[in-house]
C-alpha cells in the first residue's frame, strides 16, 4: 500500500480594519477587527484577501493583511 504525503500545513490569517492613517498599520479600533479566517496555505489566504480588499475599496481607510502563522508557530522554517 502506498500512503500519500500531504504537504505540509502553512496556515495564514486574513484579517483586517479601518486604519488611523493611510501611511500607518495603526488600527482606529482594535475592537471591530474583521477576522477574515485562517486558512491552510498562501493561494486560499490570497484569494480571500483579495475578496475583502476588492469589495472596501471605496473606503481609503480600510485594510486587509496576510499574516503567515506558520512563520510565527516555527521561525526556523521560512
Amino acid at each position: 500500500m502506498v500512503e500519500e504525503v500531504q504537504p505540509k500545513q502553512r496556515l495564514h490569517l486574513v484579517f483586517g480594519g479601518e486604519l488611523t492613517t493611510l501611511g500607518s498599520t495603526e488600527f482606529r479600533d482594535v475592537s471591530n477587527l474583521d477576522i477574515v479566517g485562517i486558512f491552510p496555505d498562501y493561494a486560499t489566504a490570497l484569494a480571500a484577501w483579495r475578496g475583502k480588499a476588492q469589495s472596501t475599496v471605496d473606503n481609503a481607510h480600510m485594510r486587509y493583511f496576510i499574516v503567515h502563522m506558520h512563520r510565527l508557530l516555527d521561525p526556523e522554517v521560512a
